[in-house]
């Protein structure tokens, strides 16, 4: 058990438990630097619920992502990080210090903050998507794809993660639906390949979903072709939804530079525009949303806070 107390002025704080997070971590317990990493939800982050990595680099046969994240919190704690379930709700600088309120009600103070808080997935906004959370709509394939086994569903998105996930899903549902609102998907040329090819994939191009339609669960879609603007209907029992993400930044309103989409702003080391804090990974503006970019960001984050608190401590 980790005892927390305003008494210690710690040397790094790390919000935010994703790939980003963990590394970060790593090389800050690694340098024997006093660091806590606080993680308000699942650790690991959306990596940690991504059914199968192909392209984070020492993995040839691919690795899941719940496997992944494992490997990452073992690593970094077996050199000392201390790793808490907490939510941070502010964070302030203090003359030389940071100061970091938790949720629950203590203060914590550091020498240095990573920001790593990562990103949620982004809602449609349509009627019907709230009332069915849990009840057909869905965000995680890996989470409630078996729910759905020998029935239709729907995949919403074009991207890596629309294409991916919708593989996935093959497992379980009779039919998959992939709907996007463009002619073509986004996702990389070999992912649209193999969703193109594959028997229970449909693709369906130039829609949007209107309406999410049920009773006690999810019962169809109502759809609108983005080139003619007529109006359709799409019977499915599920809707997995995966159209880009949006950054946990809310508590660092008033605190350091966010840009219109309210990722952070950072310089190409890292640092936000509070000395001694540094931002990385998915939470960053122009985050690619990559494994290797967001470790590698990690990185350079510790790093930086490293000699931060050489020369000012």
């Amino acid at each position: 058990m980790v005892e927390l107390s305003e008494d210690i002025l710690y040397d790094c704080i790390i919000v935010g438990g994703g790939p980003a997070g963990l590394t970060a971590g790593l090389y800050c317990a690694r340098a024997k630097l006093n660091t806590l990493l606080f993680e308000k939800g699942t650790l690991g982050g959306q990596i940690a619920i991504t059914d199968l990595v192909e392209n984070y680099p020492g993995f040839p046969e691919g690795i899941s992502g719940k496997e992944l994240t494992q490997r990452f919190k073992q690593q970094a704690e077996r050199f000392g990080l201390k790793i808490l379930r907490r939510e941070v709700s502010k964070v302030e600088r203090v003359g030389t210090e940071i100061f970091v309120h938790l949720r629950t009600g203590e203060l914590l103070r550091s020498k240095t903050l990573i920001l790593t808080p990562g990103s949620t997935p982004r809602r449609l906004g349509v009627p019907g998507e709230e009332e069915f959370i849990n009840r057909g709509v869905s965000y995680c394939a890996t989470c409630d794809g078996a729910l759905f086994d020998g029935v239709p569903i729907a995949v919403v998105g074009g991207g890596d993660s629309a294409t991916q996930e919708s593989l996935f899903l093959t497992r379980f549902a009779s039919n998959v639906y992939l709907i996007h609102r463009r002619e073509q998907l986004r996702a990389q040329k070999h992912l649209q390949e193999k969703v193109l090819a594959h028997p229970k994939i449909t693709f369906i191009p130039n829609k949007v979903v209107e309406e999410i339609r049920g009773g006690d669960f999810v019962e169809g879609l109502k759809l609108r072709d983005t080139k003619t603007g007529e109006l359709s209907e799409l019977a499915v029992e599920g809707v997995f939804i995966f159209i880009g993400l949006e950054p946990n930044t809310g508590f660092l309103k008033g605190s350091v530079k966010l840009d219109d989409k309210g990722y952070i702003v950072t310089d190409e080391r890292m640092r936000t525009s509070m000395d001694g804090v540094f931002a990385a990974g998915d939470c960053r503006s122009g985050a690619t949303g990559q494994v290797a970019v967001a470790v590698g960001e990690g990185c350079i984050a510790a790093i930086e806070a490293e000699k931060y608190i050489e020369a000012n401590f």
